[in-house]
Parts: structure tokens; sequence; C-alpha cells
């Protein structure tokens, strides 16, 4: 169910172009070599290509650090009791790559290792611990062969940061969360200057571990349609109990945590976006002025001479 629409979808009055037809011409994309290093579901971003990729992620940290949160580089190779406390196994075994011979596995969302941090630990819960993990993350896309095959949609490495609050065990208090880290994505997009809607999903949509969900979907003109680009959750303690999280209530008794989480920006999907939304008629790709200062200064990304 879309619960709100932000901002205005672009009415270009020129043919607009797919982010792989931009990417190509600003020699900032290159797929089939990519492919050829490694395998489908690859890509190679060079140039502004990079910069535009780090420039989003420095954004959301910059952001998340502003409003409290300690960001963090955390592992993804990780322990199978790991995805097991959080929920991703076993359902999800068959999206997550394996280390052969090493009883570990590449994770798909620092989620994974964030709270796992805290597991079999008695934490202070004088306020909620904010954290925000960078990391590289892996999913082998399973049963989505012939989906979203071109360009840069779904991809079998990707960065994100994440975003995931441990909190106690309140309902209001953790629902308040959630609008709180919802409102955070949304920030990131308007800073972004992208136009978005915020989705609540339905519970057969839901995984196992999932007490409420939303969606963000930005806009992108190649596809006309809107796009998954963030999924903010409530967990209530399910994580927390499988995890052993608790804390000392105000009553002297144990409990279990409350645990959420939720994509500040994950890219390279978010590039389909900037790109496509924020092309002009010459070529040239305009930079929102929130990504400027990790861009040189640069206002758009001009056409290589004679690429056009």
């Amino acid at each position: 169910m879309e619960l709100r629409r932000v901002g205005e979808l672009p009415d270009f009055s020129f043919k607009a172009r797919d982010h792989v037809e931009l990417g190509e011409m600003h020699d900032i994309l290159d797929i089939p070599r990519g492919v050829k290093a490694g395998g489908p579901r690859s890509y190679v971003l060079k140039g502004a290509g990079l910069y535009l990729h780090l420039a989003v992620q420095r954004l959301a940290l910059d952001v998340l650090t502003a409003r409290g949160f300690t960001v963090m580089d955390v592992p993804v190779i990780v322990r199978p009791e790991a995805l097991e406390r959080t929920g991703f196994f076993p359902t999800g075994i068959d999206q997550t790559y394996e280390l052969n011979g090493e009883n570990r596995w590449l994770a798909g969302t620092s989620e994974v290792s964030l709270v796992s941090l805290y597991s079999d630990e008695i934490v202070e819960m004088a306020s909620p611990l904010r954290l925000a993990g960078m990391s590289a993350c892996f999913r082998r896309e399973v049963g989505s062969a012939g989906r979203d095959v071109r360009g840069l949609y779904r991809v079998h490495q990707f960065s994100k940061i994440e975003q995931v609050v441990i909190c106690e065990n309140d309902a209001d208090t953790s629902e308040n969360i959630l609008q709180e880290i919802t409102a955070n994505a949304e920030y990131i997009l308007e800073l972004l200057e992208l136009p978005y809607r915020v989705m609540a999903v339905c519970t057969g949509d839901m995984s196992q571990k999932t007490h409420k969900q939303y969606d963000i979907e930005t806009w992108m003109p190649s596809r006309g349609a809107f796009g998954e680009t963030h999924s903010a959750s409530n967990l209530l303690d399910f994580q927390a109990r499988r995890s052993n999280i608790r804390y000392t209530g105000p009553d002297g008794r144990l409990k279990y945590c409350h645990t959420l989480n939720n994509t500040a920006v994950a890219t390279p999907r978010i590039l389909i976006p900037l790109l496509e939304n924020h092309q002009l008629e010459d070529g040239s790709i305009y930079i929102p002025h929130a990504l400027r200062k990790y861009m040189d200064g640069k206002d758009k990304l001009e056409l290589p001479v004679g690429r056009l």
C-alpha cells in the first residue's frame, strides 16, 4: 500500500537515455568487462562513476553521524550462527555465498554483523544503540534469472550503508525508531533530489523475522516505474532472542531488546535513478548540491569530447 509520494517526476523534453547508455557515454560504467572478470550481473565503475558511488555513501555516513549513529566497518565474512541469529538462515541460505571449506559465508548486509556484535551480551539501554555499517554485500540472486538483467538493478556485489538500532523492549519506542530510520533514508533521497514513494509491505510479503516493514521506491525513468531502493523493518525481539541480546529493565529483570534496520543507501542501484533523473538534453548529468563537495565541487558531469 502506498503511504506517500515525495518529489516531482521528471518531464523530459527529449528522448531520455537509461543509466547503461548514460554510463557508457560518460565512460563511467563498463558491464561487458565486468562480466568478463566476474560473470553475469557484474560491472565496473570507473572514473566519475566510482566517485559518485563513493559520494552517496559518504553523504549517508555524514547524515547518520549527525543524527547520532556510530559508523562502523564490519566483517562481511561471517559465521553461520551470525546468519541464523539474525534470521537469514535457514530460509535465505540459497541467496548466500559460502566459502568452501571455511564454514564462513559472505553477508548480504552488514545488519548480520551489526546485530551479532552484541550477541550474548547484556547491553546498556539508557538510550538506543544507533549503528551504521558500511560494507560490501554479496547476494546470489537465486530465482531472479531473466529479471532485471540489464544494468545495475540486480547485481551480485554491491555496497551499502545500513542502519541498525537496538532499543528497549517497548512497542511504542521501536515504532518511533522505525519512523526515525525511515525518515533518515527519505532525507538522503531528498538531498539527492530524487522522487520516491513509501510503501507499507503486507504481511504475506515480509520475511518470518519482520513485524512491520516499509519499502522506499525511487523513480527510475528507464523502467517507467518506481524501483525499490530501501527497506525498513521493525523486528521486535526476534533477532534479540536468537542472539541473546538483553538489557536490565526498570524493574531489575532482564528483557530481550528490540532490533530494527533500514538501508541508508545502496549503490550501485541508487546510481540508476541518480543518473537517469538528472540527465540533461546535451547528455551531461546534473550533480545534486549535496554531492558536490564529494565531487570536487562539480555541478554536473560533462560528456567526454566526441561522446554524444
